[in-house]
């Protein structure tokens, strides 16, 4: 007789658990889409410290909240910002220009050669499209070598391998078999680097539901099921919601106001109100208000 498989849906709480001080983590999503913020938020109100972050090949605020709250030591990503909201994150802006954030500096070719290594069990992996640029004088991680078999330079890009990877998807069903509406963008490099993953979904579905369509299963195997309806938010949840860009700017004015006049206390009220005051997801959506959520319903 089969032993009968094991639901690995678990509560926010128990999935932020996960997530100890010094670790190497990967969020996933991509600039104003697809992240996992029930988790962020709930990494923040535990007082996480001293993380290297794996950010979005194109990284979002969601990266700079956790920078605001003080969660991040180093950070590798290759852009972060909210495009027209704010092109530069500020609270990230701030940070590197004091020295107070260490930054693994990389193109996005080299962003996936360093996933691509830990995904393959390599110590690093060649790249020969940022020979001649400055990278490896600004990120001395970065070697330049000469190949052993044609002698072209070509430049080692060191395996990055988080202990987790958190990636917001649209559902899954109880035994982590993991499907996105849209691209996933890289969440399945991050996914196939990291030693263990949760994913944070809108709905989690029968298996039927699943199997219906096996090849929109994105990601499989996952170790932890996380279901947060608008877990996404104030992000755009691909197939239920847009971004709320009045929540948005609601963030940016508060962090532009620490990065051009050093008053913090804007941003410690929404630190206060949306992420140290809810205790839960649901307190949180609260916070939000119902009108606010239907109204991103609308395309």
């Amino acid at each position: 007789m089969l032993a009968e498989r094991k639901s690995l849906v678990i509560g926010e709480t128990e999935a932020a658990e996960m997530v100890r001080d010094g670790m190497t983590i990967a969020i996933g999503g991509f600039i104003n889409s697809s992240h996992p913020m029930a988790l962020v938020r709930q990494i923040i109100r535990r007082g996480v410290r001293n993380l290297t972050v794996v950010g979005a090949a194109s990284g979002g605020l969601d990266l700079d909240l956790l920078i605001a709250a003080g969660c991040v030591r180093k950070l590798v990503t290759t852009y972060m910002g909210g495009e027209h909201y704010c092109p530069v994150a500020p609270f990230f802006r701030v940070a590197a220009q004091r020295g107070e954030l260490e930054i693994f500096e990389c193109d996005e070719g080299m962003f996936y050669c360093a996933l691509r290594a830990a995904a393959q069990g390599l110590p690093s992996t060649p790249w020969k499209a940022g020979i001649g640029t400055s990278f490896p004088e600004i990120n001395p991680e970065i070697k330049v070598y000469n190949d052993p078999i044609s002698g072209e330079p070509v430049l080692a890009i060191p395996a990055i391998t988080p202990e987790l990877a958190i990636i917001y998807a649209a559902h899954s069903d109880a035994y982590g078999n993991v499907q996105h509406v849209g691209t996933g963008f890289g969440d399945r490099a991050m996914w196939r680097a990291a030693k263990k993953t949760i994913a944070q979904v809108e709905r989690v579905l029968p298996n039927e539901e699943i199997r219906k369509d096996p090849r929109a299963t994105s990601l499989y195997g996952v170790d932890a099921v996380v279901r947060a309806p608008y877990g996404s938010h104030p992000f755009a949840g691909p197939g239920y919601y847009i971004e709320d860009g009045a929540h948005i700017r609601e963030y940016v004015a508060a962090g532009n106001a620490y990065a051009k006049n050093g008053d913090r206390k804007p941003f410690e009220d929404y630190l206060q109100k949306y992420v140290l005051a809810p205790k839960t997801h649901e307190d949180y959506l609260e916070a939000i208000g119902i009108r606010r959520l239907i109204s991103l319903h609308e395309y």
